[in-house]
């Protein structure tokens, strides 16, 4: 019986399955953080200890097919640093973007907008994608629990000079942090991910600071979808840890729709389209 390994590896964690010719999940095995890009090392090491305990829980059978959706596979030379430290040769390796799109649209035109700790938005027509954003919180994820944190500590600094009032969830960052100076001391030595533990001081309250932020976000989130509606009504799936909350915002100006499935579904149905 032929199997097939898919991999789902973020900064967050990684995930392989291991399934049959008609998509029954036959193991499953998860391991620590993947961006290849920030740690490739590390990431390889998750991928291989996530890889065999799937293929242990799936009796061991070597896959006929491996299809790997990393973080950061969009990255200059990313991909060609990992490949000598993986155990498959002719493994297929994509964006964690596209293997998400994959498990969320299945094979129809439509556009995911995954907003996690950072954010990407690709469009499928015909199979074929077009990405914008993923770039990292440097340059790129607008939107992003990352961008909302940094976005809000911004404004607390704001506050701290005396530049704008601090409302309730500027001043609590300013007495946590201990004024300016700590924001900008946290900030120094911050990484996405710490950013992104903030982010939710923005959502439910009625400070017009934090509203501001989350307006931006929005508009943000709303122009990267817009440039890839290129002036149609693709359905739209919202992604990741926030996507539920902008979702749910009003004002959409397209279809909403549920994901069909995962990122880990979306590698595992590549690893069987591409054996």
């Amino acid at each position: 019986m032929a199997v097939f390994l898919g991999i789902d590896g973020g900064g967050s964690g990684c995930r392989a399955a291991v399934a049959d010719a008609m998509g029954n999940v036959l193991g499953r095995g998860a391991a620590g953080p993947a961006n290849i890009a920030t740690d490739p090392a590390g990431a390889a090491a998750a991928i291989r200890v996530a890889a065999e305990a799937a293929v242990q829980a799936a009796g061991g059978m070597v896959p006929s097919g491996v299809t790997l959706g990393l973080a950061g596979a969009n990255a200059a030379g990313a991909v060609d640093r990992l490949r000598p430290l993986l155990p498959w040769a002719g493994a297929r390796i994509v964006t964690d973007a596209e293997a998400a799109t994959r498990g969320a649209l299945g094979p129809s035109d439509g556009i995911v907008a995954a907003l996690g700790t950072g954010s990407v938005f690709v469009a499928q027509r015909g199979g074929v994608l077009h990405q914008v954003g993923g770039w990292g919180l440097a340059i790129s994820d607008e939107g992003s629990g990352a961008w909302i944190g940094r976005a809000l500590l911004a404004r607390a600094v704001m506050a701290g000079d005396g530049r704008i009032a601090p409302g309730p969830v500027l001043a609590a960052l300013l007495d946590r942090y201990g004024g300016a100076a700590g924001i900008a001391a946290f900030a120094a030595a911050a990484r996405p991910a710490d950013f992104a533990a903030l982010a939710p001081r923005a959502f439910d309250t009625d400070d017009p600071e934090a509203r501001a932020v989350l307006d931006e976000a929005e508009a943000r989130i709303a122009a990267a979808i817009d440039h890839l509606q290129a002036g149609d009504r693709l359905p739209v799936v919202f992604l990741g840890g926030l996507g539920p909350r902008f979702a749910a915002r009003p004002g959409r100006r397209w279809p909403v729709r549920t994901a069909l499935g995962t990122a880990l579904d979306g590698a595992l149905a590549l690893a069987r389209e591409s054996s």
